[in-house]
């Protein structure tokens, strides 16, 4: 009797044992299919040079681009701001040396998140697949969570470039605030920039 007592606790434990093993793969394999992934589109070179442009009295981001830009001879630079002055990022690229037919200026974005939604767009259509992302230091953080999900969302991909910048770094509530949103953009459309207080 008490053997099989035994016998069925022993029994049941494999099983339970058993089903958490299974779940385990099942989880594991999407997630090693996905780093397999990364790793490839890893290898993949950006098409073009997208900067999140920061103030218009503080062009540090587009200074360092076009230092990129100049590396980079065939690549179309892409400048995503809502606040800078068109005609000084354009003598910034031109200064630099820039043709100005390589630049593409947009002036929609009012945050981060619509940084990357007012062009995502427009890079799919072109067949650009990867980028290289310019921003500061401590906003790369909050741009790469947004950037995976808004950019991700249509098979896009990014290399991270940063500006060495001495500010602190960004409180990480808004880079989840801004994932959040990013996320309700990929399911709804809409980025819910009323939701975001603090702009950039």
């Amino acid at each position: 009797m008490l053997r099989s007592r035994q016998n069925r606790k022993s029994t049941k434990k494999r099983r339970s044992q058993g089903k958490f093993s299974r779940w385990i793969i099942v989880l594991a394999v999407p997630v090693f299919f996905w780093l397999g992934y990364k790793q490839v589109r890893g290898l993949e070179q950006p098409q073009a040079v997208l900067v999140l442009g920061g103030s218009s009295v503080d062009l540090e981001r587009e200074r360092f681009a076009a230092k990129l830009a100049l590396e980079h001879h065939n690549l179309p630079i892409w400048v995503s701001s809502g606040s800078t002055n068109k005609n000084y990022v354009t003598r910034v690229f031109t200064n630099a040396g820039i043709n100005p037919s390589r630049l593409y200026l947009d002036f929609q974005a009012v945050d981060t998140v619509t940084n990357f939604t007012t062009l995502v767009d427009d890079f799919q259509a072109r067949g650009i697949t990867k980028v290289y992302l310019v921003t500061s230091q401590e906003h790369m953080r909050r741009a790469q969570i947004v950037g995976e999900i808004v950019f991700g969302s249509r098979g896009i991909d990014f290399e991270p470039v940063i500006v060495p910048s001495k500010r602190s770094p960004e409180p990480l509530r808004k880079a989840l605030r801004d994932g959040a949103r990013a996320l309700l953009w990929v399911v709804t459309g809409h980025t819910g920039s009323t939701f975001a207080k603090d702009k950039k």
